[in-house]
Order: C-alpha cells, then structure tokens, then sequence
C-alpha cells in the first residue's frame, strides 16, 4: 500500500481553499517518505510549484544554528551557562548588567531579554554578523532581566551565529556548509540568494502579489532571513535528530543524547491555548498534543511560511512549506490530518472567539505598549479590547499601516481577535499585572 496515498489530493485541496499560490510537503515516518507540490512557485511566472521546490524557510533556520552551537558545546569550546562575552568580547548591549550575563543558554532559550526584532541591515560582506554585534551597543534595550521570562528573540541568534562564526573561524554559512549541510546530505538548500536561482525557487506572495524586496539582511540569517530549502531536506534534517544525531548514511553529525538535551524545557511560554508550544527548549518549541510530546519551529519571511512538526515518541517528522494565502490555515489542516494518520496523534484546534462573552474587567488594559518593529495601542470597554497596531518605518517602507483590531476575552488575562489573520485568529495576553503585552514577545508598557 502507497504511504499516504491521499497526500497530493489533501494538499491541493488546502491550498485551493486557502488562497495558497504554492505548496510543498514532506512527512517521513519510520523509512517511508511522503511528498506533494501544489500551484506555482510565481504567479508572475506560472512556474509550477515540485517537490525539490525551496522555499524560503524563516525561523527554522534556528534549529540548525542551535545544532551548530551544541556541536561548539561537544568539543569543549562554549559552555551554555558561560557569559557569552567569554566568547566574544564585544558582544555588548546598553544595560551593562545584561551584557556580562548574558548566556548562550540565554539566547537559546529566548531568556535574555533584550528586543528580539532587530533587522539592522549591516551590507552583504562576511563582516555583517560582527557589524551587526557593534549595532546591538546601543540599539538592543532591555525589555525584561536575563533569564526571567520568555520573548521571542531574533536578535539574539545573530549573536549565536557570530558566536558560531568566531570559534570556527568561519563565516556562519561556511560552517553551516561544512558542519551540517554537507555531513547530511542535503542537495536542495540555499544560503545565497545566487545560490537560490539554481533551483526551482519560491517567491512570496502577499495580497495575492509577488513580494519583490525578498532579499532580507544577511545580518539575521542565523535567525532565519536567508536560507532557503525543500521540505524533502527539512525531513532529512528532522530525521537526524530522531536517530540521535546520525545522518542517512551513518555518518555522526551532532553527540548522542544531543537532541534530548534540546528537548529540555528551558523557560514555560505563557499558556495561551492547548494547541501552543507549553515551553521552549534549546532551539526547539516544545508541544503537548494528545498527551504526546512533538518539537518543532515555524518561519516566516514576507510572503512565505514553513512548519517543521517532529514526534519523537512515534518517529515522524512533517514539513510543510508555503508562499503566501492563508498559511496557517493551510498547516492546521494537514497537520491535523497527517498526523492523525501517520501518528495516531490528535492535533488540538485552535482556539475561536467564544459564542458567548467571557466576563472580564476592562481596568488596566488600556495602555500603549511599544516594541522595535510596532506599537499597539489599547483601547477597553466592557465587551473587549480595541488593539491599533502602529508599524514602524521597518514595516511602513513594506507598506503597513496603521490597523485597529477587535479582541475579546478568553478568560484570566487572554484575548482572541474576532476576524482571522493568515487563516488564523491571532491571540495576545497580558503578562506580569499588564507590565507587558505578549504575542509571543514581550512589548512593554509605556
């Protein structure tokens, strides 16, 4: 019998449902490979989307940079719980405390609390990830202490990929090449957008157009704004961590017992609904569906999406990939199915506007809360939360604009939006008596 005989027809069908120009998925499960391909890599082209398509893949490129830093971790030259400026030295940010404190354990775990969205482009040299540490002086504020609460931090895998860079004596892409991409096997991955126009390759779409400014800073690629790959590769690389850090070929690529040590809950991720990560790991997100543990990370860039599922406990491992329309929409329904099918696991849903109100109290809601890329202001009556998002130049120059949305309560400190976002209604709470807002980062109140 064919492994997963409906996957093309159910892929076809998310996409056409959803509005997604192009899609591309992989599962693995014990030997068995499954893959499908969807619509268009361009819609100013017509290119058909393949299965060897690379996308863009966004934040799961920090699973490879965390397995880089794990492999520094094995041969003696970084300990997690050392001051990264042991390493490097000019790592610095503008509160003193935090850059003598800071850790790799830190930056791993999205714990040291400095702005997370800082997309200083620093020029396309092998200087970008040092020039990008000199900006980080004066331009990452301290939003909370090292180490006290989670906050999604890209910023500070650029500091993991100099760190990377420096004790290797390489460029992080060099290393990446040499230390992973090489020992794996992987033939369909891009570090370069040069590199990228020798494949089949995605664009983004939004509003149904191309997103043409697709060439991101090479200053965040350790955080994920480069690379690109199919999802047949990302599936390789969930397999190696499945086989304890062997490669297909037997090759060792990372120690054993590597990939339990990054499944270690590091921080609890405040609980927003029983479909969201419960904790973060080195690297990984850490879930709890069905009662069964499953890791993962997703990415995003402008216009494309990736989700990266693996089920430890039931040998599996999905990776979707998507450039544009309702993604997240897209990945609940084959995640849901898939899973189902291939692990015996029950995805939970998403959570919706309740049919009837939740009674909360609207004091101390209303604030303005600011971070690098946007600020939100909040407006409360007794039905619910006006949130405006007000984007910064970063995101004007994208062509954002000022946007107000309705939330309504889902009890203690959590709100949903009344109108879906990417196929999905987008959640914020209140953290630390309204001291923060939180969507998954912190954005503190003015």
């Amino acid at each position: 019998m064919t492994f997963l005989p409906d996957l093309q027809s159910r892929l076809d069908e998310a996409a056409r449902r959803h509005g997604v120009p192009g899609a591309a998925i992989a599962v693995g499960a014990g030997p068995d490979l499954a893959e499908a391909a969807t619509g268009v890599v361009n819609l100013d082209t017509g290119v058909k989307t393949t299965v060897d398509s690379v996308f863009q893949i966004g934040s799961v490129t920090k699973l490879w940079t965390a397995s880089l830093v794990m492999q520094l971790v094995d041969d003696g030259l970084v300990d997690l719980d050392a001051p990264v400026r042991r390493y490097l030295p000019d790592f610095a940010v503008p509160d003193a405390a935090a850059s003598e404190t800071v850790t790799a354990r830190h930056l791993m775990s999205h714990t040291a609390g400095f702005a997370g969205d800082l997309f200083e482009d620093t020029g396309r040299g092998d200087d970008a990830l040092d020039r990008y540490l000199a900006y980080l002086h004066t331009g990452a504020t301290q939003v909370s202490a090292p180490g006290e609460l989670f906050s999604y931090c890209n910023s500070g895998w650029c500091v993991l990929g100099a760190l990377v860079a420096r004790l290797r004596g390489g460029t992080w892409e060099s290393v990446l090449r040499e230390r992973l991409i090489g020992p794996l096997g992987v033939t369909h991955m891009a570090l370069f957008a040069e590199e990228a126009i020798l494949f089949r390759t995605s664009a983004g779409h939004l509003n149904g157009r191309v997103f043409r400014e697709w060439l991101l800073p090479r200053s965040n690629a350790p955080a994920g704004s480069m690379p690109w790959a199919a999802p047949r590769e990302l599936v390789r690389f969930g397999r190696m961590f499945l086989a304890d850090g062997v490669a297909g070929d037997g090759a060792r690529v990372l120690p054993a017992g590597t990939f339990a040590t990054m499944r270690e809950p590091q921080v609890a991720q405040p609980p927003m609904s029983e479909r969201a990560a419960t904790a973060q790991g080195l690297g990984f997100a850490l879930y709890e569906w069905d009662g069964v543990p499953v890791v993962g990370h997703d990415g995003g860039t402008p216009g494309q999406s990736t989700c990266l599922r693996i089920v430890p406990d039931r040998g599996v491992v999905v990776a979707v990939n998507t450039n544009g329309g309702a993604a997240g929409a897209l990945f609940d329904d084959l995640l849901t199915a898939v899973l189902a099918e291939v692990a015996g696991l029950r995805v939970p849903p998403r959570p919706l506007p309740p049919a009837e109100p939740v009674p909360f109290r609207p004091d101390g809601f209303a604030g303005r809360f600011d971070g690098p890329l946007e600020a939100y202001e909040v407006a409360a009556d007794d039905a619910g939360l006006d949130v405006t998002t007000i984007p910064k130049q970063l995101l004007t120059d994208a062509g954002e604009r000022p946007a107000t949305t309705r939330y309504v309560a889902l009890g203690g400190d959590r709100f949903i939006a009344t109108e879906p976002a990417d196929g999905v209604h987008p959640m914020l709470a209140f953290i630390d008596n309204g001291r923060y807002l939180y969507n998954s980062r912190l954005l503190p109140r003015v």
